[in-house]
């Protein structure tokens, strides 16, 4: 047996537990997107340390200081990357759609005279 009794608790918990996309895209497209955005970071650290290796095989006496430039540049790019975050919950998300409506300014009807 759930441990809310009234309507207003369940209500309450509800648009503090359930979250709504308002990232701006369609649900169905961001299965992919979260896939796409891990690949493209994943990419990008792998471009970044494949270009700072690529000037070691030119200049090999530069090994030591291209390996810690690598490091570096690899936790730069990590920093930066791709990280998921949650959709809103819905009580927000609520709140804008309500603030929204009440800050549009109906346009004045137009006089007969």
């Amino acid at each position: 047996m759930s441990k809310l009794k009234s309507p207003q608790e369940k209500k309450a918990v509800s648009l503090k537990r359930d979250r709504r996309n308002t990232y701006g895209e369609n649900p169905q497209a961001s299965r992919k997107g979260i896939r796409r955005g891990k690949q493209r970071s994943h990419m990008g650290e792998r471009r970044a340390v494949s270009e700072i290796l690529g000037r070691v095989r030119e200049r090999p006496e530069e090994s030591d200081e291209a390996d810690v430039l690598a490091k570096t540049k690899l936790v730069e790019r990590r920093r930066k990357a791709f990280k998921k975050r949650p959709d809103s919950p819905l009580g927000i998300v609520v709140e804008r759609k309500l603030a929204k409506r009440t800050n549009q300014t109906k346009p004045p009807l137009p006089s007969n005279s």
